[in-house]
């Protein structure tokens, strides 16, 4: 995990600054602040505590909410002075309900936001929502993309291997989508896979 004794508090009861981080995207959630007690009760019992500043007392993430942010990891920066904690969230992590606090999505969670969008709301004249709603299409342009790849590769082609790619990586993530497998379910087998090997 960490070893607190490594983290510089500056003295006494100073706070350090916790990032954290989703686990499997990479997506930034929030940003808090720590004192010693807090980030031992949070290696203790596996879920992130942290300092109110305004309340000047501990705080459990998701105490209320029930939005706890399961640590996977947690690691100081260079200089000891602040934490990233790689988590697993149970819910949003931002107080507004939001799933981050910076609504800053990495690129693959913001286009599949996007196809969700597209799949519980249907856009006329949109290529999502014509993929979505016709499963056989679907599964074709999947194949074709697929192929499309090899060939640009076969060619030596590194622009159109990578526009290729993005298409392929698109029409992948349609398929999933509609089929019910959202992005952090692969993500997390990506991970699995990672910690696994």
């Amino acid at each position: 995990m960490i070893d607190l004794d490594a983290i510089d508090f500056g003295g006494g009861d100073a706070l350090v600054p916790v990032v954290a981080q989703h686990a499997d995207t990479g997506e930034v959630l929030m940003l808090a602040y720590a004192n010693r007690e807090a980030l031992d009760r949070t290696v203790s019992d596996g879920v992130l505590w942290f300092f109110s500043r305004s309340r000047r007392a501990l705080w459990k993430k998701g105490e209320t909410s029930g939005n706890e942010l399961s640590v996977v990891s947690l690691r100081s920066d260079c200089d000891g002075d602040a934490v990233l904690a790689r988590v697993l969230p149970a819910g949003p992590a931002c107080h507004t309900g939001a799933r981050s606090c910076f609504g800053a999505p990495p690129l693959l969670l913001e286009l599949a936001d996007v196809i969700r969008d597209r799949i519980d709301d249907p856009a006329p004249g949109s290529y999502t929502s014509t993929l979505v709603g016709d499963g056989n299409l679907r599964l074709k342009k999947l194949g074709e993309e697929v192929v499309e790849v090899a060939v640009a590769l076969a060619r030596g082609d590194r622009s159109g291997a990578a526009a290729e790619a993005a298409d392929l990586l698109f029409h992948a993530l349609v398929a999933l989508m509609a089929a019910g497998v959202e992005p952090e379910i692969v993500l997390a087998e990506l991970r699995a896979r990672r910690s696994a090997s």
